[in-house]
């Protein structure tokens, strides 16, 4: 069977499916997949150096916003 998110197993009840990767310096960037749905890739061209944040609505599951933030440049 297949899970939300590629995940090895199902989510109990009443919880969310995330995967994060992470990203391999300047070769392979970071994605972000939430309830199956990727929010943040090379792909969608939203990811950036530094730390890659998605912030969700824990109630609802709603995405919020996404950023990155550049820690090598200060």
């Amino acid at each position: 069977p297949r899970y939300k998110c590629g995940n090895q197993k199902s989510c109990p009840q009443n919880y969310f499916a995330f995967k994060i990767i992470s990203g391999a310096a300047n070769v392979v960037g970071p994605s972000i997949c939430f309830e199956d749905l990727i929010l943040m890739s090379n792909v969608k061209n939203n990811i950036g150096r530094g730390l890659n944040i998605a912030l969700v609505n824990g109630t609802t599951g709603q995405l919020l916003k996404t950023d990155a933030f550049d820690m090598y440049s200060g």
